[in-house]
């Protein structure tokens, strides 16, 4: 479900086509993310440059552990479901995941983890609230202002795709019933809820 109209598969012109196409080989269906930009595909193709310029300079694991931060505080069911399934597959069990979503700082992540996440998080919810010293924590636990960068960068960029998904009424595609165990998706959806 949209708020708006979307563009269906069939009377896609070629550059949404191709974006459609990539995602259905990607995912295995085309989401619900992809039809939310279809009256703008440049924007989505710039969107996913965007995006992969900013993974390139990261661990996947710090990535996605930035982006549920931010998405927790946006209130993305969308992202948290989608970067949730990632640390689910490949770097934390569903438990942990779930101690991570309910209260990263006791979960059991070590201080590095737990200042990317809190900067991240606070970028997401009032970037005007971050000071030197949270920059000079993560400094502390052995981050690089590079790295450092990247953490905000993520943050950033995330506040830009949830709002954009949410502000259309992109719902989380059905597909995640499926995936994730029922007590790990109920934890991630934080916002609106799964596609029927």
């Amino acid at each position: 479900m949209h708020f708006i109209e979307t563009v269906p598969k069939d009377q896609a012109p070629p550059v949404l086509a191709e974006l459609y196409e990539a995602d259905r080989m990607k995912f295995g269906y085309v989401p619900n993310l992809t039809r939310a930009f279809s009256l703008r595909p440049g924007v989505y193709a710039a969107w996913r440059e965007l995006i992969g310029a900013i993974q390139a300079g990261m661990e996947l694991r710090r990535y996605e552990l930035a982006t549920v931060a931010a998405a927790r505080s946006l209130r993305s069911s969308y992202c948290m479901l989608a970067h949730g399934s990632v640390l689910a597959s490949r770097f934390l069990d569903p438990e942990a995941l779930q101690a991570v979503v309910a209260d990263h700082r006791n979960s059991g992540l070590d201080d590095v983890d737990v200042a990317v996440m809190d900067l991240a998080e606070k970028v997401a919810d009032d970037a005007t609230s971050v000071t030197q010293a949270d920059i000079d924590r993560l400094r502390e636990v052995g981050l690089t202002d590079p790295e450092i960068l990247d953490v905000i960068l993520a943050a950033a960029a995330r506040c830009f795709f949830s709002k954009v998904l949410d502000g259309v009424g992109a719902l989380p595609d059905r597909e995640y019933e499926d995936k994730l165990e029922p007590e790990l998706r109920e934890a991630l959806t934080v916002g609106r809820p799964i596609a029927d």
